[in-house]
């Protein structure tokens, strides 16, 4: 009953609201100001940003009972403007520390009073030094990584970066480069430290009819075989009677993007992606391939985007890749429809479908490859 009224109390206050939210399933947007500090006043310096989702979810899978589940997802985000350059960025996000989702579940017997501050957690908190084209990261940060059409075959939508990174963008070109180690996350229970080296390169130019961005990425994880799984659950990874990692993670990645600004009238975007892992010598390779029509910017718009991703066992690090299909990780094979509309000036409404061939590796039940469809129903308020 509580998990009704608070529901209907929530969406009475979605329907009242107004504003922008331009990535409801990412990170909270970037906050820029344009004037300079010397012109405004303290307080102007202050960014903040934030939003609520409610979310439903269902997961069925023949190799184990079903689950249907009311959730949440609060962040919570503020950026200081210290000089015209340097900012300060400070972000909360609940679920515990979760390094890929902040989803956290209503219970029976937890009291709302319970509920969203408690299990809120640093999920960025560091400098940011802007020059030119360039950005310098340093502390805990959402990642810089270029992703065509929002893939997650490697990286999550929420995973944050723990270390230096940079990044210079211009209209022809995107060069990430970052040192981080995974390591330094609230949650992390590696015996060992594990260091990430990463970087990646997107080239962007304009043919007659579309835009064209290419890339290609090297993410090389140093002290992964033989250590304990990152965060206590091999996520499809190949890991030993211990639960510790059997392969390393050396990933090369590759992409291709095309951007059409009208088809039917509407934005189109298809994206083909692969990755590699080097450092294991089978089940290393996966892929993906999406498709998205439509941008929900204004009132009244939508956007409807399908993927197809088969992940081998140690193409890429489980941890990190997408946390909802599958059910996150590895060692899978399926196809995905996210759809988006925008119902308000701060209000989204938005659906997930997933239908999935998890692979024998990956199943509860010996022998077996069993389906997996997951259902997640959206409302998502920012503020």
């Amino acid at each position: 009953m509580k998990k009704i009224a608070l529901l209907m109390a929530t969406l009475a206050t979605v329907s009242m609201a107004e504003g922008d939210i331009s990535t409801p399933h990412e990170r909270i947007e970037e906050m820029n100001s344009t004037t300079p500090i010397s012109a405004e006043g303290i307080f102007s310096r202050v960014h903040f940003k934030g939003d609520l989702r409610l979310r439903y979810e269902s997961i069925e899978r023949d190799d184990d009972a079903n689950k249907y589940r009311n959730r949440y997802r609060l962040r919570l985000g503020v950026k200081i403007d210290l000089t015209d350059n340097l900012e300060f960025d400070v972000g909360m996000r609940s679920g515990f520390g979760n390094p890929t989702s902040g989803n956290q579940t209503f219970l029976d017997d937890k009291p709302l009073s319970d509920y969203f501050f408690q299990s809120l957690r640093f999920n960025v908190l560091g400098l940011t030094y802007k020059s030119g084209n360039s950005t310098y990261e340093i502390g805990r940060q959402a990642y810089l990584m270029y992703r065509p059409v929002k893939s997650q075959l490697v990286w999550d939508n929420d995973v944050s970066m723990n270390g230096v990174n940079y990044q210079y963008k211009d209209d022809t070109k995107i060069i990430t480069l970052g040192i981080n180690q995974p390591t330094l996350e609230e949650n992390s229970v590696a015996e060992d430290d594990v260091n990430l080296f990463l970087a990646q390169y997107v080239y962007k130019t304009k043919l007659n009819f579309a835009k064209l961005n290419l890339g290609a990425g090297i993410y090389y994880y140093d002290g992964l075989k033989g250590n304990t799984t990152l965060f206590g659950k091999s996520k499809g990874n190949t890991v030993d009677a211990n639960n510790r990692y059997t392969n390393n993670y050396h990933l090369v990645e590759g992409f291709g993007e095309l951007q059409f600004k009208d088809v039917l009238g509407m934005p189109f975007k298809v994206a083909a992606g692969f990755v590699y892992n080097v450092a294991a010598s089978d089940n290393n390779f996966g892929y993906d391939l999406a498709l998205q029509l439509g941008k929900a910017k204004h009132v009244g718009e939508w956007q409807v985007k399908y993927s197809y991703t088969d992940l081998q066992e140690d193409a890429a690090l489980g941890a990190y890749s997408d946390s909802d299909n599958f059910g996150g990780g590895t060692a899978a094979s399926g196809h995905a429809i996210r759809v988006k509309y925008k119902f308000g000036e701060h209000i989204y409404l938005a659906g997930n479908f997933f239908f999935d061939k998890l692979y024998e590796s990956n199943s509860k039940v010996s022998g077996m490859e069993p389906n997996y469809e997951r259902v997640q129903l959206d409302a998502i308020i920012k503020f």
